[in-house]
């Protein structure tokens, strides 16, 4: 028999590693369900169904219906009554907190997942997050960064706060065949002959700080005529700043990419990669700063997130002041032309990461369930 009964919430999510590592381990200690609200027939969706996990897809189209999504939830979890419910991102928090407690649920876990974009951009997100933040019996902050705005900012209960990093299946950024490299290669129309290949993997928002790479990739180019800059995950509400950037760039130079659904092979592609966030609090825990050091990758970064706890200037990675591109220009031809750095930065990056393992993120939130 297995144990407790553990329902997940999740809103406004199509694929999603992070659940596709952690549902097979899930599902054989907990009798695991999930309720997505989102668009119907996701990836996750599919994946769930594929492997035996009992889903509710609750679908929507605009602000009014939310109303009912929030009914339909109430109504699973009445019916269902999990032991454990825990939910993810915006909507699933605002909606999935409020339902399990009416429900009587007692153990209602939540995961912050952003970090000050309602203190700086949206401050009207703030009454919700404290909303949350009441409504919660325990909260997982992803990092210090995270923690420090919980119970610092939002003065959220201390008690109810744990810090939890994000776990990675290392397997999956390793074993990556030449036959996926070489089909991304293919599938983007990008040259082995481009060198070097810059990577950026982020969403196209103002604190993300991709305007600071591409002059310093412009830069690059003088110097590096066949260089390439993939930007991908190119969409958000700064893609109209950043379009004006690149019309500065041939246009064979650079390849912008919505969503690829093989990240690691991706990952296989990048000379160098840059993660540049204009500040050290906007970045909530930022995945990529872990997940190139894992592959062996070069990396620039700016000191956000989860980087402020690890990243050591020409120890794993090369640190760059905020909104500074002409130091990332800078960094990256010290790492095309010393090649001790490059191998320095490849084999200490994958050292620093050793510990962001699934096994220790999986051992933490069963803990946190079973208290």
């Amino acid at each position: 028999m297995k144990g407790k009964k553990l329902t997940y919430i999740v809103s406004d999510i199509d694929k999603s590693l992070h659940f596709e590592w952690i549902t097979p381990y899930l599902k054989t200690e907990f009798q695991l369900s999930f309720i997505l609200i989102g668009r119907r027939d996701s990836a996750l969706e599919d994946f769930l169904k594929s492997h035996d996990v009992p889903v509710f897809p609750i679908s929507y189209s605009r602000k009014a219906d939310l109303v009912h999504v929030w009914l339909r939830i109430f109504k699973i979890l009445f019916k269902y009554r999990p032991d454990i419910v825990h939910t993810h991102l915006w909507k699933a928090n605002l909606l999935g907190l409020p339902a399990a407690w009416l429900a009587g649920i007692s153990k209602r876990i939540y995961t912050r997942h952003h970090a000050t974009i309602h203190y700086k951009e949206f401050p009207s997100g703030l009454k919700w997050d404290r909303l949350n933040n009441r409504m919660a019996s325990q909260i997982i902050a992803i990092s210090k960064n995270v923690e420090h705005l919980l119970i610092e900012c939002d003065k959220a209960e201390r008690k109810k706060v744990r810090l939890l990093h994000h776990g990675f299946a290392f397997s999956y950024f390793q074993d990556v065949t030449a036959d996926r490299i070489n089909y991304l290669y293919e599938k983007y129309k990008i040259s082995r002959y481009h060198h070097p290949v810059v990577g950026v993997i982020s969403r196209f928002t103002e604190w993300k700080g991709v305007q600071f790479i591409i002059p310093a990739f412009e830069k690059l180019r003088i110097s590096f005529p066949l260089a390439h800059l993939i930007l991908a995950n190119a969409h958000g509400n700064y893609e109209d700043a950043i379009d004006r950037l690149l019309t500065k760039l041939p246009e064979n130079s650079f390849t912008k990419i919505g969503f690829e659904n093989d990240l690691a092979a991706l990952y296989k592609l990048f000379d160098i990669f840059v993660h540049a966030p204009v500040d050290p609090d906007s970045e909530a825990f930022g995945q990529t700063y872990v997940e190139p050091l894992i592959v062996g990758v070069p990396c620039i970064f700016t000191l956000s997130g989860i980087a402020k706890e690890f990243i050591e200037h020409e120890q794993n990675a090369l640190v760059v002041d905020f909104e500074d591109a002409d130091q990332i220009y800078v960094c990256m031809k010290r790492i095309l032309h010393e090649s001790d750095l490059r191998e320095t930065l490849a084999e200490n990056g994958k050292r620093s990461v050793t510990g962001f393992t699934m096994e220790k993120y999986l051992k933490g939130l069963k803990d946190l369930y079973l208290e």
